[in-house]
Protein backbone atom coordinates (compact mmCIF):
# COMPACT_ATOMS: atom_id res chain seq x y z
CA UNK A 1 0.00 0.00 0.00
CA UNK A 2 1.61 4.11 -1.03
CA UNK A 3 0.80 6.30 1.61
CA UNK A 4 -0.04 9.59 -0.36
CA UNK A 5 1.55 12.64 1.18
CA UNK A 6 0.66 16.42 0.91
CA UNK A 7 3.99 18.35 1.84
CA UNK A 8 2.99 21.65 3.65
CA UNK A 9 5.74 24.06 4.53
CA UNK A 10 6.62 27.89 3.02
CA UNK A 11 10.32 27.03 2.62
CA UNK A 12 10.74 25.84 -0.79
CA UNK A 13 14.07 24.19 0.25
CA UNK A 14 12.60 22.09 2.64
CA UNK A 15 9.53 20.64 0.45
CA UNK A 16 12.10 19.76 -2.36
CA UNK A 17 14.39 18.27 0.26
CA UNK A 18 11.30 16.15 1.43
CA UNK A 19 9.90 15.57 -1.95
CA UNK A 20 13.60 14.01 -2.52
CA UNK A 21 13.66 11.57 0.23
CA UNK A 22 10.51 10.24 0.07
CA UNK A 23 10.75 9.97 -3.70
CA UNK A 24 13.31 6.87 -2.55
CA UNK A 25 10.50 5.32 -0.73
CA UNK A 26 8.27 2.75 -2.63
CA UNK A 27 5.64 2.97 -0.08
CA UNK A 28 5.63 6.86 0.12
CA UNK A 29 4.47 9.03 -3.22
CA UNK A 30 4.17 12.76 -2.51
CA UNK A 31 1.01 14.00 -4.51
CA UNK A 32 1.33 17.75 -3.58
CA UNK A 33 2.96 20.88 -2.00
CA UNK A 34 1.26 23.54 -0.46
CA UNK A 35 3.25 27.20 0.72
CA UNK A 36 0.09 28.31 3.06
CA UNK A 37 -2.43 26.63 5.08
CA UNK A 38 -4.84 27.61 2.85
CA UNK A 39 -3.44 25.88 0.22
CA UNK A 40 -2.74 22.55 2.23
CA UNK A 41 -6.44 22.59 3.01
CA UNK A 42 -7.36 22.63 -0.70
CA UNK A 43 -4.86 20.03 -1.78
CA UNK A 44 -6.02 17.93 0.84
CA UNK A 45 -9.89 18.16 -0.36
CA UNK A 46 -8.64 17.55 -3.80
CA UNK A 47 -6.32 14.95 -3.80
CA UNK A 48 -7.09 13.06 -0.27
CA UNK A 49 -4.00 12.24 1.05
CA UNK A 50 -3.20 9.73 3.76
CA UNK A 51 -1.00 12.23 5.29
CA UNK A 52 -0.21 15.85 5.37
CA UNK A 53 3.04 17.28 6.27
CA UNK A 54 2.36 20.35 7.91
CA UNK A 55 4.55 23.21 8.96
CA UNK A 56 3.11 25.64 12.13
CA UNK A 57 4.33 28.71 10.83
CA UNK A 58 3.26 29.78 7.82
CA UNK A 59 2.43 33.00 6.05
CA UNK A 60 -1.51 33.52 5.85
CA UNK A 61 -3.37 30.20 7.22
CA UNK A 62 -1.03 29.10 9.83
CA UNK A 63 0.03 25.12 9.96
CA UNK A 64 -2.57 24.99 13.27
CA UNK A 65 -5.80 26.51 11.41
CA UNK A 66 -5.28 24.38 8.43
CA UNK A 67 -5.00 21.22 10.87
CA UNK A 68 -8.30 22.01 12.59
CA UNK A 69 -9.99 21.94 9.10
CA UNK A 70 -8.07 19.02 7.47
CA UNK A 71 -8.94 17.07 10.39
CA UNK A 72 -12.84 18.11 11.47
CA UNK A 73 -13.19 17.88 7.02
CA UNK A 74 -14.67 15.33 4.56
CA UNK A 75 -11.57 13.21 3.97
CA UNK A 76 -9.35 10.95 6.38
CA UNK A 77 -6.20 12.87 5.67
CA UNK A 78 -4.14 12.67 9.32
CA UNK A 79 -1.48 15.52 10.36
CA UNK A 80 1.83 15.25 10.89
CA UNK A 81 3.26 18.31 12.06
CA UNK A 82 6.80 20.63 11.77
CA UNK A 83 8.02 21.49 14.54
CA UNK A 84 10.80 23.01 16.86
CA UNK A 85 11.89 22.94 20.52
CA UNK A 86 11.08 26.33 20.67
CA UNK A 87 7.69 26.12 19.35
CA UNK A 88 5.69 24.38 22.12
CA UNK A 89 2.78 26.80 22.61
CA UNK A 90 2.20 26.39 18.65
CA UNK A 91 2.34 22.58 19.49
CA UNK A 92 -0.57 22.79 22.34
CA UNK A 93 -2.71 24.67 19.44
CA UNK A 94 -1.82 21.74 17.04
CA UNK A 95 -2.44 19.06 19.85
CA UNK A 96 -6.16 20.62 20.34
CA UNK A 97 -6.89 20.86 16.40
CA UNK A 98 -6.03 17.25 15.84
CA UNK A 99 -2.75 16.31 14.93
CA UNK A 100 -2.28 12.90 14.90
CA UNK A 101 1.96 13.25 15.67
CA UNK A 102 5.20 15.94 15.81
CA UNK A 103 8.42 15.48 14.26
CA UNK A 104 11.35 18.21 14.79
CA UNK A 105 13.16 19.84 12.20
CA UNK A 106 16.64 18.17 12.45
CA UNK A 107 15.33 14.95 13.71
CA UNK A 108 16.76 11.96 11.64
CA UNK A 109 15.62 11.45 8.00
CA UNK A 110 14.97 7.42 8.66
CA UNK A 111 12.89 8.59 12.05
CA UNK A 112 11.08 11.26 9.78
CA UNK A 113 10.08 8.54 7.31
CA UNK A 114 9.32 6.15 10.03
CA UNK A 115 6.68 9.23 11.61
CA UNK A 116 4.97 9.47 8.03
CA UNK A 117 4.34 5.86 7.93
CA UNK A 118 2.96 5.19 11.67
CA UNK A 119 0.80 8.55 11.42
CA UNK A 120 -0.98 6.99 7.93
CA UNK A 121 -1.37 3.33 9.55
CA UNK A 122 -4.19 5.05 11.77
CA UNK A 123 -1.47 5.52 14.81
CA UNK A 124 -0.32 8.68 16.75
CA UNK A 125 3.09 9.44 17.03
CA UNK A 126 3.65 9.79 20.96
CA UNK A 127 7.40 8.85 21.02
CA UNK A 128 10.28 10.32 22.33
CA UNK A 129 9.15 11.98 24.71
CA UNK A 130 9.16 15.40 23.95
CA UNK A 131 5.81 14.53 23.14
CA UNK A 132 4.86 13.56 26.33
CA UNK A 133 6.05 16.34 27.93
CA UNK A 134 3.99 18.88 25.92
CA UNK A 135 1.14 16.94 25.75
CA UNK A 136 1.28 16.67 29.97
CA UNK A 137 2.09 20.66 30.26
CA UNK A 138 -0.58 21.73 27.78
CA UNK A 139 -2.97 19.85 29.45
CA UNK A 140 -1.44 20.87 33.11
CA UNK A 141 -2.10 24.61 31.83
CA UNK A 142 -5.09 24.16 30.64
CA UNK A 143 -7.07 22.94 33.63
CA UNK A 144 -5.80 24.55 36.05
CA UNK A 145 -4.09 23.08 39.68
CA UNK A 146 -7.45 22.58 40.59
CA UNK A 147 -8.55 20.04 38.48
CA UNK A 148 -9.97 16.94 39.95
CA UNK A 149 -10.28 13.80 38.08
CA UNK A 150 -13.99 13.20 36.23
CA UNK A 151 -15.67 10.13 35.79
CA UNK A 152 -15.18 8.58 32.25
CA UNK A 153 -18.61 7.21 30.70
CA UNK A 154 -19.47 4.09 28.80
CA UNK A 155 -15.61 2.20 29.47
CA UNK A 156 -15.14 -0.78 31.90
CA UNK A 157 -13.03 -0.82 34.62
CA UNK A 158 -9.84 -2.46 32.68
CA UNK A 159 -10.56 0.45 29.82
CA UNK A 160 -10.17 2.90 32.45
CA UNK A 161 -6.99 0.82 33.12
CA UNK A 162 -5.83 0.95 29.52
CA UNK A 163 -6.67 4.41 28.93
CA UNK A 164 -4.24 5.33 32.22
CA UNK A 165 -1.62 3.51 30.49
CA UNK A 166 -2.20 4.87 27.30
CA UNK A 167 -2.09 8.28 29.15
CA UNK A 168 1.16 7.50 30.33
CA UNK A 169 3.05 6.73 26.71
CA UNK A 170 3.15 3.04 27.30
CA UNK A 171 2.87 1.13 24.27
CA UNK A 172 0.53 -1.81 23.57
CA UNK A 173 3.45 -4.04 24.53
CA UNK A 174 3.92 -2.24 27.93
CA UNK A 175 0.47 -2.18 28.61
CA UNK A 176 0.22 -6.01 28.14
CA UNK A 177 3.14 -6.66 30.28
CA UNK A 178 1.90 -4.44 33.12
CA UNK A 179 -1.65 -5.97 32.86
CA UNK A 180 -0.59 -9.20 32.26
CA UNK A 181 -2.28 -9.99 29.03
CA UNK A 182 -1.49 -10.37 25.36
CA UNK A 183 -0.65 -7.62 23.32
CA UNK A 184 -3.85 -8.76 20.97
CA UNK A 185 -5.88 -8.45 23.87
CA UNK A 186 -4.33 -4.83 24.90
CA UNK A 187 -4.41 -3.71 21.34
CA UNK A 188 -8.25 -4.60 21.05
CA UNK A 189 -8.87 -2.33 24.50
CA UNK A 190 -6.75 0.54 22.96
CA UNK A 191 -9.34 0.33 19.52
CA UNK A 192 -12.69 -0.40 21.56
CA UNK A 193 -11.45 2.86 23.19
CA UNK A 194 -10.90 5.01 20.52
CA UNK A 195 -14.52 4.04 19.14
CA UNK A 196 -16.29 4.70 22.48
CA UNK A 197 -14.43 8.07 23.10
CA UNK A 198 -14.30 9.12 19.45
CA UNK A 199 -11.17 9.94 19.71
CA UNK A 200 -9.12 9.84 15.87
CA UNK A 201 -6.03 8.28 16.98
CA UNK A 202 -3.78 7.33 19.83
CA UNK A 203 -2.93 11.40 20.77
CA UNK A 204 -6.23 12.06 21.38
CA UNK A 205 -6.47 9.21 24.03
CA UNK A 206 -3.69 10.31 25.66
CA UNK A 207 -5.45 13.94 26.29
CA UNK A 208 -8.35 12.45 27.28
CA UNK A 209 -6.41 10.89 29.93
CA UNK A 210 -5.31 13.83 30.98
CA UNK A 211 -8.30 15.67 30.68
CA UNK A 212 -10.35 13.07 32.80
CA UNK A 213 -7.67 12.99 35.69
CA UNK A 214 -6.35 9.50 34.96
CA UNK A 215 -3.05 10.90 34.40
CA UNK A 216 -1.30 14.10 35.81
CA UNK A 217 1.09 15.62 34.67
CA UNK A 218 4.76 16.22 36.30
CA UNK A 219 5.57 18.92 38.38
Amino acid sequence: MTVRVVLADDQPLVRSGLRVLMADQPDLEVVGEACDGAEAVRLAEEVRPDVVVMDIRMPGMDGIEATRLITTGPGTARVLVLTTFDEDEHVHGALRAGASGFVVKDMALDDLLTAVRVVAAGDALISPGVTRRLIADFVGRAAGPERAPRPVEGITGREREVLTLVGRGHSNTEIARDLFITVATAKSHVSRLLTKLGARDRIQLVITAYDMGLVTPPR
